[in-house]
């Protein structure tokens, strides 16, 4: 009896040992967490908490610019035709590409392609860069025209609009004076919200880079596939912010009704 005891008891120890060796050789998984599955349910719970965050963010500034659309409706519809339908739609399409690739780089991560994981991540990022570069020849237009908010912001072509050469009428209603100057609360709204867009795909490609370079080396191709699917969930809710962004700023009632 004393000698099964002791066996049971240099088992359990065994066992033990072996359960903590195993702990240590994995350096993803943190010491205070019991297992690895525990880890990675928290880190998704962690990461959810944090989209709600950027929901409630996001969600604010989606609320002031109905707001104020309500009240200067003139004023924005006008200023909403200044913004390129062509460029919107094309950088909707670049960033649902870019959406793609990196659902397809969390499935590499999981069947543990390392060499697919590695270009999936690279097309993604490609795709967030020429959603940036887009967006910089948008800002760009708008710097020419002088409809950055500030003392330099001008409204002539709000009150004076252009003729349009098959019509030989002007290409829009005439604001009054006071509704040309709310033109300025539009473009205010328009940087801010797709400034602040842009800096959420800034931060995202740069955590790309990371993810490449970690990911070329094997880190997440050997089960430990938690840093990309959270990272996917990020980059999925940079989409869907897009996807809201860009009929509100540039389809709603984009021409006055006459």
């Amino acid at each position: 009896m004393a000698n099964t005891i002791a066996a049971t008891s240099e088992h359990e120890a065994t066992a033990a040992h072996g359960h903590d060796a195993h702990h240590v050789a994995l350096p993803q998984h943190r010491h205070h967490f019991e297992t690895e599955e525990q880890q990675r349910e928290a880190g998704s719970f962690g990461m959810w908490l944090f989209l709600l965050t950027e929901i409630m963010f996001f969600g604010g500034m989606f609320f002031s610019y109905l707001l104020y659309r309500n009240w200067y409706y003139d004023a924005f519809v006008v200023s909403s035709n200044q913004l390129s339908i062509g460029w919107g739609t094309a950088n909707t399409a670049v960033l649902i590409t870019s959406g793609f690739f990196m659902a397809l780089a969390v499935w590499a991560s999981e069947v543990r392609n390392k060499k697919l994981l590695v270009i999936f991540l690279w097309l993604t990022t490609f795709f967030g860069v020429v959603f940036l570069g887009v967006k910089a020849v948008e800002y760009h237009e708008k710097w020419e025209k002088h409809h950055i908010p500030g003392a330099s912001f001008d409204v002539h072509e709000f009150l004076n609009p252009p003729i349009d050469a098959k019509t030989g009428k002007p290409s829009e209603k005439p604001l009054a004076p006071d509704m040309a100057q709310k033109t300025q609360v539009f473009f205010f709204l328009y940087f801010a919200m797709t400034g602040m867009h842009a800096l959420h795909m800034i931060i995202g490609i740069g955590l790309l880079f990371w993810l490449i370079h970690r990911a070329q080396r094997g880190d997440f191709t050997a089960g430990y596939v938690a840093p990309i699917e959270n990272f996917g969930l990020y980059w999925h809710f940079v989409d869907i912010v897009w996807l809201f962004l860009f009929p509100l700023l540039y389809l709603i009632n984009r021409h006055p009704l006459h």
